[in-house]
């Protein structure tokens, strides 16, 4: 497989920052504002989507290598997250995308949470000027 070849990845943390990520040495492409459906985003000491029917997860599309997303997601602490198969829904265009999203192998504990993410969440959240309102739940996840 060629180490040039790209794939989308949607990502619903804080590596929705392009900024963020170039300093990981990850040269992203393509930046989508998008959409999953089904999963309800879950902030513990990091942020996770847990399958849940009838709800929305705002995000972006990247286009990346599998080596820079190897990179992303052996970096130390993210060692849990795995990738799954989703189907996101561009802001701006009709077609949905497939694409891989890395998520925990488990839920976080009930108990767990971390507001100082949660409010960098927010902020970017902001700047990619996506819904008020699920910036508002940010909070609560």
């Amino acid at each position: 497989m060629s180490e040039r070849r790209r794939v989308d990845g949607f990502f619903y943390g804080l590596y929705m920052d392009v900024e963020v990520l170039r300093e990981l040495g990850v040269v992203p492409l393509g930046p989508r504002r998008a959409y999953v459906d089904g999963f309800v985003l879950r902030i513990g000491g990091r942020a996770t989507l847990l399958p849940s029917p009838g709800s929305r997860v705002y995000g972006m599309l990247f286009a990346l290598t599998h080596a820079e997303l190897d990179r992303l997601y052996t970096a130390s602490g993210l060692e849990q997250y795995r990738p799954e198969a989703v189907l996101a829904q561009p802001l701006e265009r009709k077609t949905p995308t497939p694409a891989l999203c890395y998520n925990l192998r488990e839920a976080p504990a009930s108990h767990e949470r971390n507001p100082e993410y949660a409010a960098r969440l927010q902020r970017a959240l902001r700047r990619l000027d996506f819904p008020p309102e699920y910036v508002a739940s940010v909070e609560r996840a």
